[in-house]
């Protein structure tokens, strides 16, 4: 019983340390999932550099509580997995929900998330997970940028060329 209870133990310090290393959570319900649609999911974390668990949820309770995580706690109801984002906020939500699209039949979906310091609904982390990436949204703002830059160079030329015309 001393072993069991060591044992558990370990489990909620282990739950703790990744809950304060993360920067994102996402709990996934993952009821009704086979072996081998769980066996890809677990590969794109891996590639995104996402730590996938499955934990007892009185365990997970118990470490989130200790936390302060408790809004958390309310979505831990039935068979629930955890995605842990440390480099990447949005790679959680990003890889779940490219993981929904790509396999529609799968019963697996977002129950919510933890968001450096904001829980976020299912509805929540679909939209983060929908956004472009980091280095997408940067090209887009370069984009706009070299276009606005590139009108007032335009427009400046315009008048340069206006004013040695009339001279």
């Amino acid at each position: 019983m001393a072993k069991n209870l060591e044992q558990k133990e370990a489990v909620v310090k282990e739950v703790k340390e990744k809950l304060q290393k993360s920067n994102s959570v996402v709990l996934v319900d993952y009821k009704g999932i086979n072996v081998e649609d769980v066996t890809e999911l677990r590969k794109r974390f891996r590639a995104a550099e996402v730590d996938y668990k499955v934990y007892k949820n009185t365990l997970f309770k118990r470490a989130a509580s200790e936390l302060g995580f408790d809004s958390l706690v309310t979505y831990l109801q039935g068979p629930v997995s955890v995605a842990f984002g440390y480099n990447d906020a949005v790679a959680p939500a990003k890889t779940i929900n490219q993981f929904i699209k790509d396999n529609p039949k799968t019963p697996i979906s977002v129950k919510a998330g933890y968001i450096e310091g904001r829980i976020m609904d299912a509805a929540d982390v679909k939209a983060l997970g929908d956004l472009p990436s980091r280095e997408g949204l940067i090209a887009m703002l370069l984009g706009g940028l070299q276009g606005t830059i590139r009108n007032l160079a335009y427009a400046l030329n315009t008048i340069k060329e206006n004013k040695e015309a009339e001279a």
